[in-house]
């Protein structure tokens, strides 16, 4: 099933989104600030993220940005602004869509539909490295066919590196491609959630080699 993560401060929208959604097939989950959607989808991965702009406290920009430092979840943008400044702000901090209120539910439904469809969440592969399992549509992790639980960054960290494959891949690359930062001043972040995935990872932990001083490769060789 796929996982929904609606944020608003208003409890009608929520209900209403939700409503919908479940009727959709999604399982919904609500927030009603910034605050609760960090730490949502820190606890949780998710397929899509619906966040409102004008919220009390750390406003949609705010929070988006927060998000992007450790998720590329798609996110859809809801506003009762229609400037094309504040378009193009949501754009620009990673925003995949933006709709203004007031809005049909259906036209948000179809919307959400489209993002998962060209974000290739749905539905997704499944990648074995022996015991290993990476369920791309699910992001779901299997050690020997056991469930772990991945923050969704370690999650986003193993999925590129098991697509890149014998590749080296250096701290910068891997910035940019999972975490989408444009600039490297702190490449201790790679490293940390390295670790923190290869403690994950247990017994495969040496799936995911260290290239002393230029950075990782995901290596596995099938055994004979």
């Amino acid at each position: 099933m796929k996982k929904l993560l609606v944020v608003d401060d208003d409890n009608h929208l929520r209900a209403l989104v939700k409503t919908y959604a479940e009727l959709d097939g999604f399982h919904c989950r609500e927030a009603e600030n910034g605050a609760q959607a960090l730490e949502a989808a820190e606890q949780s991965s998710f397929d899509i993220i619906v966040l409102d702009v004008m919220m009390p406290g750390r406003d949609g920009f705010e929070t988006l940005a927060e998000l992007r430092r450790f998720t590329g979840t798609p996110v859809i943008m809801l506003t009762a602004k229609k400037e094309e400044y504040d378009k193009l702000m949501g754009f620009n901090l990673g925003a995949d869509d933006y709709l203004a209120k007031p809005f049909s539910p259906k036209e948000l439904m179809a919307r959400i539909r489209a993002v998962l469809k060209r974000a290739g969440s749905v539905p997704g592969g499944s990648l074995k490295f022996g015991g290993l399992e990476i369920q791309e549509g699910s992001h779901t992790v299997l050690l020997d066919g056991a469930a772990v639980s991945l923050t969704p960054k370690e999650f986003d960290l193993l999925l590129f590196f098991a697509k890149n494959k014998d590749v080296l891949l250096t701290r910068d690359v891997l910035l940019k491609n999972v975490w989408g930062y444009n600039y490297f001043d702190d490449m201790r972040t790679v490293d940390t959630h390295v670790k923190s995935l290869r403690k994950q990872l247990g017994e495969y932990r040496n799936y995911i080699a260290t290239v002393w001083g230029v950075g990782y490769k995901f290596e596995y060789k099938k055994e004979s």
